[in-house]
């Protein structure tokens, strides 16, 4: 296998960066590339009563078992399998199962909080920020929330007002000065997402 490329897409709740991850996943094939989400790795909140689960500031660095990410992003690099853990947003947990990943050649992790660790900063290959307006990124997440996560509309309303955007503006908005590539307006910008691609291919055969 060729030297793995890391590559790092953050930006806001509902900005369009999963899609852009997909976009991106989507023009290889499966057998050379693998998705890492950050959302995988919230901290496992098991010995809590579920009234305590629902109270955790998701939006928050703290509620990330960024060591565990870290570790596994490092293994990947170095070729070896890990087990991702699985999150219950419904039950606001980790799930008891994993999900086996084996290292691949392309390795896109992403998430609200990706480049905010230096220590992941640094192990990245292409670092990108995905800034879409924030009316925009409220409705997704509205969207999201319902139809995902069985939220309702008040409740997602609250917490993006009260939680949501002010960490948004504290911890994931400071993070584009660290990008290499910052994409307007996520996966609907087709032509940044055709140049990440040539990019990505251009490495891989300069790595060879």
């Amino acid at each position: 296998m060729n030297k793995p490329i890391l590559i790092g897409i953050t930006g806001g709740t509902g900005s369009g960066k999963s899609t852009v991850a997909s976009k991106i996943y989507d023009s290889f094939n499966e057998d050379c590339i693998v998705m890492i989400e950050q959302d995988s790795y919230y901290k496992d909140q098991g010995h809590l009563s579920f009234k305590d689960r629902i109270k955790t500031n998701y939006d928050h660095p703290d509620a990330f078992d960024t060591q565990l990410l870290m570790n596994h992003l490092k293994q990947l690099l170095d070729g070896q399998t890990i087990y991702k853990p699985m999150y219950d947003f419904k039950e606001h947990t980790r799930k008891i199962e994993t999900i086996k990943v084996e290292p691949r050649n392309i390795i896109i992790v992403e998430g609200i909080l990706v480049l905010q660790e230096s220590a992941i900063r640094e192990l990245l290959n292409i670092k990108i920020y995905v800034d879409t307006d924030d009316d925009v990124r409220i409705i997704r997440r509205i969207m999201r929330d319902i139809n995902e996560r069985g939220r309702t509309v008040e409740s997602v309303i609250e917490q993006y007002l009260t939680v949501v955007k002010p960490m948004h503006m504290q911890f994931t908005e400071p993070t584009k000065r660290y990008a290499d590539i910052i994409i307007p307006e996520g996966g609907e910008n087709e032509v940044a997402v055709d140049l990440l691609v040539s990019k990505i291919k251009q490495i891989l055969s300069e790595n060879k």
